[in-house]
């Protein structure tokens, strides 16, 4: 439990308001208080805000069914980064990870018991999004699609497939979109994804980190980036930026998994799945879309069809044979991104 603390970000030291709602509190002393639990969540960059509220949400809702206080501490970077360093010891009850490839290497590594994409449903992807282009008020280079982002004069943000998940999304989703236009040339489509990270000003290593280098470093004329990511800006500097939704977009499915070997030690298992499960709760998936994320029941995801394009072109990760098939053959040394890079 000592890697814990050290590894961690605490979200319950924000407001006393959230202790009230059951989110940790000091130990009581009559008979019949159980001890507060804690729970780790180790997550990846863009989910900050969400799970705030989040955490917030399931305390609640755990107090009253349990009787139980729950201390909950969040953890976020790179999805890829986040990954290695469960596998290396940071002691995660639960992973809610920006892709499946990345819950997968923990498996592999041991720490999650085998079929955890059907311990839950929609493939234990209980919120979607997908990638999206930021760019300044009034959109001066004028960047509609995929094509002006290789521009000469184009200054593109994005983070690095090597450590962030969501850097894998905007990969994949600007190779479908080469692919469909150059009719499955691959030469001519590497040629095109060359010429896009000739442009890219900053390769970051996670979501977050490229979209504070775009929005608060003010570097870069366009952020590729997760839709919801590109929403928040959007709320947060009002009138200062334009989402623009390009032709062709990938189905982005970030993926949660208990981790089994740290949560039985932990003694947390139950109140672990039990975190995950309630991601899939009417109240838990509207604030998924409350916050900007594509809520994965679909009756509550029309109730947000005023705020996201539910008509996008949107290719998935099965269009590439899946995850392991996608990795292998794009991000793994020597592949695909790494020939384009090095060029």
């Amino acid at each position: 439990m000592k890697k814990r603390g050290m590894l961690c970000i605490l979200i319950l030291t924000m407001a006393s308001s959230l202790f009230a709602a059951g989110c940790g509190g000091g130990k009581d002393s009559s008979s019949d208080r159980k001890e507060s639990l804690e729970l780790l969540n180790v997550s990846y960059d863009p989910t900050r805000e969400f799970y705030a509220k989040y955490n917030e949400l399931f305390c609640k809702y755990w107090k009253e069914k349990n009787g139980e206080d729950v201390t909950i501490t969040q953890s976020h970077g790179g999805s890829g980064a986040q990954a290695r360093s469960v596998i290396e010891g940071n002691e995660a009850d639960v992973v809610t990870l920006a892709l499946a490839h990345d819950i997968t290497a923990i498996e592999e590594a041991g720490l999650i018991d085998g079929g955890w994409m059907d311990e839950f449903e929609s493939d234990s992807s209980p919120y979607t999004s997908t990638i999206v282009f930021l760019v300044r008020k009034g959109n001066e280079k004028n960047i509609k699609d995929w094509d002006d982002l290789i521009k000469k004069d184009v200054e593109v943000i994005t983070p690095n497939p090597k450590t962030s998940g969501g850097a894998c999304w905007n990969f994949l989703a600007a190779w479908s979109y080469w692919q469909e236009k150059d009719g499955n040339n691959e030469a001519e489509t590497k040629e095109s994804m060359k010429r896009l990270y000739e442009n890219v000003l900053v390769l970051d290593s996670g979501a977050r980190g490229a979209t504070n280098t775009f929005v608060e470093n003010r570097q870069g004329d366009v952020l590729v980036a997760w839709e919801n990511e590109a929403y928040l800006s959007m709320e947060e500097y009002p009138g200062q930026y334009e989402i623009i939704t390009p032709s062709v977009s990938i189905l982005a499915q970030p993926s949660v998994a208990v981790v089994d070997q740290n949560a039985d030690e932990h003694g947390t298992k139950e109140i672990a799945k039990a975190y995950l499960e309630y991601l899939y709760s009417d109240e838990a998936q509207r604030l998924a879309g409350e916050n900007y994320y594509r809520p994965s029941n679909e009756e509550i995801l029309q109730e947000f069809a005023g705020q996201f394009d539910l008509a996008m072109n949107l290719v998935t990760i099965d269009d590439f044979g899946g995850w392991d098939e996608a990795y292998k053959a794009f991000f793994e040394d020597g592949a695909v991104f790494d020939q384009i890079y090095a060029q």
